[in-house]
């Protein structure tokens, strides 16, 4: 990655120009999405795992809810800046029964979530059972159900999103990381991960098709990110000093996460010639990450691999005592696993996901199209 970060960014600032004054695409009117409907896993999830298995603990969500919100965040994810950019409001979770509005689209994400089903439980391995053919099943459902819900009006009508909705409404998927390490906690090496993408972008796929086939039209698909960086992964895995590149990510794991993404800009580009009626955007998640995290004092962040809520180690990240932790202190029970002073400053949270500040650099990267194939702005990513 000798120089990407650099070369990355200013292709980045060129684009923004590009579009913001030139490009015929702006010429095209805006679209009018309606609702949203989310796919994916953690990076999304505004609530659903914690709906099913209880709600992601203090100090998550401390900087915009003050409060829990379901996210593991401190604050905002990407999905939230694209509802707010969007002017509708944030996704309630497709699991949660409290509070929840559907009449402008939900989420079917869950943390922990995989494209392909795991073949183990949520309390041996980590990871959710919602898996992405389970979320279409869940949405084949939502889709019919609400259909026969709204056409009985009442109180159900005004929560449910509208029939043509399903067809006018943005679909954005934000999956694939899991995948990826499932396998090294099953002590596959780099190469028997690699060769489980093929069918995993393959799974993928068929669920795009199968939305498609539902009335979808409009895709925006997030690639994944560099988990050759993240805090969970230097801390849980053994990486050699020759292993890590200059800026101390693990070359291996992100290698991985780039044949991920080969393979999956190339199955967007097949879909493009089976869907024909569909717009499908790849929007580069992890030329982003990479760079704000390899780039981060200039960019106006601190200490890109230390982790802002966590508990001990070289990366201030301890699987045994994560975000939130607690234990019993003088007979008081006390949060061992806090948060920093400043998540403002801060790109990782908890070792895994990023703070809001990050998550809404991220967001104005590509909101005006750059880092996007093709380099469409959000608000006109529509047939």
């Amino acid at each position: 990655m000798e120089g990407e970060g650099s070369k990355y960014l200013l292709l980045g600032l060129v684009l923004g120009s590009v579009l913001s004054s030139s490009n015929p695409v702006e010429s095209k009117s805006a679209c009018d999405f309606p609702a949203i409907f989310n796919f994916g896993d953690s990076n999304s999830d505004t609530g659903g795992l914690s709906a099913a298995f209880g709600q992601a603990p203090s100090p998550h969500g401390e900087t915009f809810f003050h409060h829990p919100a379901g996210r593991y965040s401190d604050g905002r994810l990407i999905i939230d800046f694209i509802a707010e950019s969007l002017g509708l409001p944030f996704l309630s979770a497709y699991l949660d029964s409290m509070g929840s509005n559907f009449s402008h689209g939900v989420n079917f994400a869950t943390a922990g979530s995989t494209i392909r089903p795991q073949n183990t439980t949520m309390s041996q391995s980590g990871y959710s059972p919602i898996s992405l053919n389970v979320q279409l099943v869940q949405y084949s459902d939502f889709q019919k159900r609400s259909h026969n819900y709204t056409t009985q009006g009442g109180v159900f009508a005004t929560l449910l999103p509208k029939a043509d909705y399903f067809t006018k409404g943005l679909y954005t998927f934000d999956i694939g990381q899991n995948d990826l390490t499932a396998g090294y906690k099953l002590n596959l090496t780099t190469d028997q991960v690699k060769a489980n993408v093929p069918d995993i972008i393959s799974q993928f796929s068929n669920v795009i098709k199968s939305v498609y086939e539902k009335g979808g039209r409009s895709f925006r698909i997030h690639n994944t990110g560099p988990v050759g960086c993240y805090p969970y992964t230097l801390d849980r895995f053994v990486i050699t000093t020759e292993q890590l590149d200059k800026y101390g990510c693990a070359i291996p794991y992100n290698g991985v996460s780039e044949y991920f993404n080969q393979r999956l800009k190339e199955a967007v580009v097949q879909l493009r010639k089976d869907l024909p009626l569909a717009t499908l955007t790849y929007i580069d998640i992890y030329s982003l990450k990479y760079n704000l995290i390899t780039h981060a004092n200039e960019l106006g962040f601190k200490e890109p691999f230390i982790t802002c809520c966590g508990h001990g180690g070289k990366y201030n990240y301890n699987t045994s005592a994560r975000c939130g932790a607690r234990k019993i202190v003088n007979g008081k029970e006390e949060i061992i696993a806090n948060s920093c002073k400043d998540p403002s400053i801060k790109i990782i949270w908890d070792g895994v996901h990023f703070t809001e500040a990050a998550n809404k650099w991220i967001f104005l990267q590509f909101l005006n199209g750059s880092f996007s194939d093709p380099p469409t702005p959000l608000h006109l990513s529509c047939p």
